[in-house]
């Protein structure tokens, strides 16, 4: 009973949290304030050994930071998929919507790698990223390339989130539209939120049941599953897991989908 109510308690401060965040106040820098005295013990003690300062920048959070996050949907799909093309070396990569400073700076550090995105891009980018606005449900792209990417993105699509047309169908046809961009045998690499059920947080993501991809009739009909990894709830990595064996308790998952072209 105790566990039952820590754990509503903890997700309720949770929910709180990221409310707050929302609207731009971050109770992470109300609790840092804790370490002020110590910023201010730590300043005298620089003047007093005659230390310099020529203008006072006061980072209050990182006292008891970490050396950085090595778990995550982030963390294991980027480094996974991009694992992945290293050793398949495609003749061409094209990657829609993914992470630039994430999984495309990690592809651009050893080959070209072309970029999709309805967001802008500045210009001043690596050599290897090759950018093209665009708005890919409306893609007319056909049998361009033998691998392909979307990670973290197609939850996205027809949300209005960034700016794209609203269309409940936004994922199907972006999804339709990775198939059609592939020659015959070409890899999708695809990832997305995964939980019990089909639901759309409106308007920042949808989460899907792990099976419904397999559903999309352009997936059914024209692709084979050749490899599932998936992040459960914790952060941490499955690999070449089944996708039968993704318990009905994951709530916010991610799910990391290598497809071969039939």
């Amino acid at each position: 009973m105790k566990k039952t109510f820590l754990l509503l308690l903890k997700r309720r401060l949770i929910n709180l949290y990221l409310i707050l965040k929302r609207f731009g106040i971050d109770l992470k820098v109300f609790i840092s304030l804790k370490n002020y005295p110590r910023f201010r013990k730590d300043k005298k003690v620089w003047l007093k050994k005659n230390g310099k300062i020529d203008k006072n920048f006061m980072i209050l959070d990182d006292y008891n930071d970490v050396a950085g996050n090595a778990k995550g949907h982030y963390f294991h799909q980027d480094l996974l998929v991009a694992g992945f093309i290293f050793e398949a070396k495609p003749k061409r990569h094209i990657d829609i919507g993914s992470r630039i400073d994430g999984f495309v700076s990690a592809v651009a550090s050893y080959r070209p790698i072309e970029v999709i995105d309805i967001r802008s891009l500045e210009k001043s980018v690596h050599k290897n990223i090759i950018f093209r606005k665009e708005d890919f449900m409306n893609s007319n792209l056909k049998e361009q390339t033998d691998s392909v990417s979307c990670l973290h993105a197609i939850e996205h699509f027809g949300l209005g989130r960034y700016g794209d047309t609203i269309d409940c169908n936004g994922h199907i046809k972006g999804i339709n539209n990775l198939v059609e961009i592939l020659i015959k045998g070409g890899i999708l690499y695809i990832s997305f939120p995964i939980g019990r059920h089909d639901e759309v947080h409106f308007n920042a993501q949808r989460i899907f049941n792990p099976r419904s991809i397999l559903k999309i009739e352009s997936i059914s009909k024209k692709m084979e599953l050749i490899r599932f990894d998936w992040v459960d709830d914790n952060g941490n990595l499955h690999i070449k897991s089944n996708i039968e064996n993704v318990g009905d308790n994951v709530k916010y998952g991610c799910g990391i989908y290598t497809f071969k072209k039939n």
